[in-house]
């Protein structure tokens, strides 16, 4: 198995990046630092031979970085998906100041009576837009936001909700764009060295085996019905208890209130998010030849699931137009200032992603070859009972480095098949796993209005002892070679874990949030009456 020319080199840019985004909580400033060092070394310590076209030491680096850049800003995917935020953002702030989320809080508030009720509301919201992790992330934070606001519930928390459901839930169900990426990238190479069982049917096979995301949706759970506060995650919640949201992020700007908020109703906001969930799943068939006779699976495989997901947002928007602004929920005017000043509030989101795809760049097999560097750590004579657990730690390193799932797809799916064929190809079902959540995380603090540090900072303490968990249970896959018993021992383990978390919790006095904090926040102390 080859690695990187430029070995454990390889590895200094992420984790820059990473330890500069713990210490700064700026994760611009860290992600461009990050994309600096990476094109310093893969100029300045490139293998014998090899040849720019600007070799100077300082012009090189400038050079390679600012291509990249371009490269990211020019690839199509990249800027369908980057339009659908906007639009998104826009469609969002529309049903907002038409009094639509105000409305559908108030519906929630007769039936949500509770922290937990609400918390729960937003698991199960995060369970039905299962469709695309990207499109999860960003609407049930923004749908979310005024609920957890009334029930005095920190943004990290929502946000962490948030990001605890889109992947997981995506990567579980058949029919989502990570799936359809997944089996595509799984038949040829399970062809090619000679495993009869079909992409799909490998998949399937896998589902109890992918313990990350099970027990992640577990972790949500128990947090919520046993208030399990940790590692910042204490602070915060207490902050937002006594009425001081020190992980609400402030925007460009507040939007002005439009509209008779008074005539909006529930149904304002649930039916043009149910026309754009409809409408997406409806494009996905009909853009993937469902309705020429292929089947659904394949169908879902076939598509551009940014370009549809841009296509819905449009026709969700003329309908929204036509459901308003009849009924003076808007005036022409108003509705196109709150789309503007929606899709506005996302360039700090789309500056985030071009970042984290320059550096997931840096990192790719043409330049520095970081991910095959971590892959290659795997030897080819470990015991087939290691393997999930290892690929497991290995495929979590390649996706927390580079902060891009796809990716860590991309390389550890044929790598895994590789390394099961040639050590034990028995094992095939339980170590073609999937990787952990990474760029959803952007998106979450954004979906939930919370400062992006906050999220990452309060969720890395749950996302570790799941990880641990995943593991354990990884390891006992390996020997006990039984899937129910894996999953009964996996569920078992975090729930034992979590009971013991709930009882640290409970020891824990929250730290008191700093002048500083309370000053950078845009959140100011409210009664519960205030939505």
């Amino acid at each position: 198995m080859e690695g990187s020319a430029y070995g454990i080199l390889s590895l200094i840019p992420p984790l820059v990046a990473i330890s500069l985004a713990i210490k700064t909580k700026r994760a611009i400033f860290s992600l461009s630092i990050g994309v600096i060092v990476g094109y310093i070394i893969y100029v300045n310590f490139a293998p014998a031979g090899a040849a720019f076209e600007v070799s100077n030491p300082v012009l090189g680096p400038a050079y390679e970085g600012i291509n990249a850049i371009f490269g990211v800003l020019t690839d199509i995917d990249n800027m369908e998906l980057m339009i659908f935020i906007g639009l998104l953002g826009g469609f969002v702030e529309v049903v907002s100041n038409a009094g639509g989320s105000m409305a559908f809080a108030s519906w929630a508030a007769k039936h949500v009576k509770s922290r937990l009720g609400a918390q729960l509301l937003a698991f199960f919201l995060g369970i039905f837009i299962f469709i695309d992790d990207y499109f999860n992330a960003l609407t049930v934070g923004n749908v979310m936001q005024p609920i957890y606001e009334r029930f005095r519930i920190s943004k990290a928390r929502l946000a962490y909700n948030d990001d605890s459901t889109a992947a997981p839930v995506t990567i579980l169900f058949p029919i989502s764009s990570w799936v359809a990426t997944v089996i595509a990238l799984m038949n040829p190479n399970l062809a090619k060295y000679g495993f009869s069982i079909s992409g799909i049917n490998a998949f399937l096979s896998t589902l109890p085996y992918n313990y990350y995301a099970w027990l992640t949706l577990l972790m949500v759970l128990f947090s919520a019905i046993w208030d399990i506060n940790i590692g910042p995650m204490a602070k915060y919640e207490a902050a937002a208890k006594s009425g001081n949201d020190i992980t609400d992020e402030l925007r460009f700007g507040e939007i002005p209130e439009w509209g008779d908020k008074g005539k909006a109703r529930a149904s304002d906001l649930i039916v043009p998010m149910l026309v754009l969930i409809a409408s997406t799943i409806l494009l996905m068939l009909a853009e993937g030849g469902f309705f020429a006779g292929e089947s659904m699976l394949d169908a879902f495989g076939n598509v551009d699931t940014s370009l549809v997901l841009t296509h819905a947002t449009v026709i969700s928007l003329v309908f929204t137009f036509v459901l308003y602004v009849p009924r003076k929920l808007h005036t022409s005017k108003s509705f196109v200032d709150a789309f503007s000043q929606g899709f506005k509030s996302m360039i700090d989101t789309m500056l985030l992603l071009v970042l984290a795809w320059t550096l997931a760049g840096v990192m790719d097999d043409a330049v520095l070859g970081t991910g095959s560097y971590v892959a290659s750590l795997v030897p080819v004579e470990t015991p087939g009972m290691l393997l999930p657990a290892l690929l497991f730690v290995v495929t979590a390193a390649i996706s927390f480095t580079s902060g891009v799932s796809w990716g860590a797809m991309a390389i550890m799916t044929p790598m895994s098949i590789t390394i099961c064929a040639a050590v034990a190809p028995e094992e095939i079902s339980v170590v073609d796993h999937c990787s952990p959540i990474s760029d959803t995380t952007i998106l979450s603090s954004t979906g939930a209005g919370c400062n992006h540090m906050a999220h990452v900072n309060s969720q890395l303490p749950y996302a570790i002892t799941v990880g641990i968990c995943s593991i354990f249970s990884c390891l006992f896959a390996g020997w006990s070679k039984n899937a129910l018993l894996s999953v009964v021992f996996a569920f078992a383990l975090t729930t034992v874990v979590a009971l013991g978390m709930r009882a640290y919790s409970r020891k824990i006095v929250p730290e008191e949030p700093t002048a500083e904090e309370l000053a950078s926040s845009r959140h100011t102390p409210r009664d519960d009456g205030d939505r």
